[in-house]
């Protein structure tokens, strides 16, 4: 179960650990490897849900995982996450990391969703539109999905400006089952 105090608890705790070690950046990094392979691998989370597994063999997978890719702090943190029986949450705990280390250092996270695979330089013009709008600095995550048809999407902040293809035919069709049009014979 995923439990926003606990999250935010623990990871303000390495957020003030790295601050304090001067670590904030190689965390930051770490957590993000974290998040991806949380949320990526249907097997590691299953693993660490599984209260039959002992603690001492999910120390030892989160060892193999991320000994050679984290820093020491990170890896102190994820076995003793893990010790206190919160390897359920590291997910939650590293997203919360991650929005911690964004707020503080002024960036803000926009997701650019398009139908087909676009350029660097458009991306690059919609990372800077959103710079100009939040006066943040732009993490972009772009990614296509072709069910929007065409057109695109930009999130940020809670905002979304919409221009996908797929939302302008749903809304027509919308208009249509309104029936503007009545017949005055």
């Amino acid at each position: 179960m995923q439990d926003y105090r606990i999250n935010i608890n623990y990871a303000k705790a390495l957020f003030m650990l790295a601050d304090e070690l001067g670590e904030q950046e190689r965390v930051s990094e770490d957590m993000r490897l974290v998040n991806a392979v949380s949320l990526e691998n249907r097997i590691f989370s299953t693993v660490f849900r599984n209260p039959e597994i002992k603690v001492s063999k999910k120390i030892a997978i989160v060892q193999d995982i991320f000994a050679q890719y984290v820093c020491k702090t990170t890896m102190a943190f994820l076995e003793f996450v893990v010790r206190k029986s919160r390897s359920v949450n590291l997910s939650g705990i590293s997203a919360s990391y991650l929005d911690l280390y964004r707020d503080s250092h002024n960036i803000v996270l926009s997701k650019f969703t398009t139908a087909a695979e676009v350029d660097s330089s458009i991306t690059e013009i919609v990372s800077q539109t959103v710079a100009r709008h939040t006066g943040k600095t732009v993490e972009l995550v772009a990614k296509t999905d072709p069910k929007i048809i065409g057109g695109f999407a930009i999130e940020y902040d809670n905002n979304i400006f919409d221009a996908r293809l797929s939302t302008k035919l749903v809304k027509l069709r919308q208009q249509f089952d309104k029936n503007v049009y009545e017949s005055k014979l």
